[in-house]
């Protein structure tokens, strides 16, 4: 009979086991879930309509649901991962931190102008207004927890990466009215009236506490629990992350997915994916020339490029089927945006890949211990 021991032991080493195997097949599992909100959107559309409580907040229009619920446990186990005090290193150099923070800021920002621009020539009666309140949410949103993983995977400076993902995302209170603010000067009609109140301080507020609130309740609970006991629990956290993740991605597609099979318009489709493939391959490239002008050393510019590149698309999804549920076409370039985000990180991936030599000793080790905290 196997001992108690070897019972705990084999327990701790089904977690990772399982988790790996998750991501491993994570590729094919997300066209799968595109593939079920187009076919079967019936659930999601239901699973959107639940309402689980409304938290205390003045303004908020709608209870908490389900896909603030699952994006908030996304965030949360992404912020469990890193311990405060690895990123005090970030410090000593404060320059590429503040860089890669308004990047991220002002790049989609500047982007989202260029595109109102060409939209205008646009016949479409409301110059593109819902196309550009999509990009919008998606330029207004902190870096993408996922950068860690695709910048670690191109010898990026990981702690450099984390202290971006961090400090744009406890800017956000203040980032997203900025940017919300900009795009509903561009839009027009109802489009631009619905921006504008979520840019006012208090929607602003509202909008960037969905994502700030979690973060912080994953850095403090890093800080109070034993690591131990954090690590245990880490593999299990992280494979409900993905399973969120998945769900998550079901439920923003059924929306958009519903409303383009009813009423077919692949003309538009078109132009969501032209659009969000814009703004996303700009910011990318515009990432790596800020690191470039900065003379930035190769790990540092894989993590400028990849923060620059990759935005909360699951947080601008939850907001456009919550703030604009009766126009469910503004998630199409948020769904276009997701994919091509993660297709364009593998190609930046092997294209930096070889201009990053893997680091050793001194700074550089101490980059690599937290990137493995980071993915452990």
């Amino acid at each position: 009979m196997r001992t108690a021991a070897s019972q705990a032991l084999s327990g701790r080493r089904r977690g990772p086991r399982l988790l790996a195997r998750a991501q491993r097949h994570l590729t094919w599992a997300m066209p799968v879930a595109y593939v079920a909100a187009a076919l079967l959107p019936q659930a999601g559309r239901w699973a959107r309509g639940l309402s689980l409580g409304a938290p205390p907040l003045p303004g908020h229009p709608t209870g908490l649901t389900l896909q603030a619920l699952l994006l908030g446990h996304v965030l949360f186990t992404a912020a469990l991962q890193v311990r405060a005090r690895d990123l005090t290193v970030l410090l000593r150099r404060p320059g590429l931190l503040i860089a890669g923070t308004a990047a991220n800021t002002v790049l989609p920002l500047l982007i989202l102008l260029l595109l109102a621009a060409a939209f205008v020539l646009l016949p479409d009666a409301d110059g593109g207004s819902g196309m550009l309140t999509g990009l919008a949410l998606i330029a207004a949103m902190p870096v993408a927890g996922g950068a860690t993983v695709w910048g670690s995977r191109a010898g990026g400076n990981q702690t450099l990466v984390v202290g971006l993902v961090m400090a744009s995302t406890l800017l956000s209170p203040l980032t997203i009215p900025l940017t919300l603010a900009g795009a509903a000067a561009v839009t027009s009609g109802s489009y631009s009236l619905a921006l504008a109140r979520m840019a006012h301080p208090a929607g602003g507020a509202v909008a960037a506490v969905g994502v700030v609130a979690p973060c912080l309740a994953g850095l403090a609970l890093r800080c109070a629990l034993p690591e131990r006991l954090v690590g245990r629990a880490m593999p299990w956290l992280k494979l409900l992350a993905v399973a969120a993740a998945l769900v998550l991605t079901y439920l923003n597609a059924s929306g958009a997915f519903t409303d383009l099979i009813a009423r077919p318009r692949p003309a538009l489709l078109a132009l969501a994916a032209l659009a969000a493939a814009a703004m996303c391959a700009a910011s990318f490239v515009l990432g790596w020339c800020l690191a470039r002008a900065l003379r930035a050393a190769p790990a540092d510019t894989v993590a400028l490029t990849f923060t620059s590149g990759m935005n909360n698309s699951s947080a601008s999804a939850v907001l456009a089927s919550t703030r604009f549920a009766d126009h469910p076409h503004v998630l199409l370039p948020i769904l276009a945006y997701s994919v091509l985000q993660k297709l364009l990180a593998g190609l930046a991936d092997g294209a930096l890949a070889a201009r990053a030599p893997r680091r050793r000793g001194g700074e550089g080790a101490g980059a690599a211990r937290c990137g493995r905290e980071v993915r452990s």
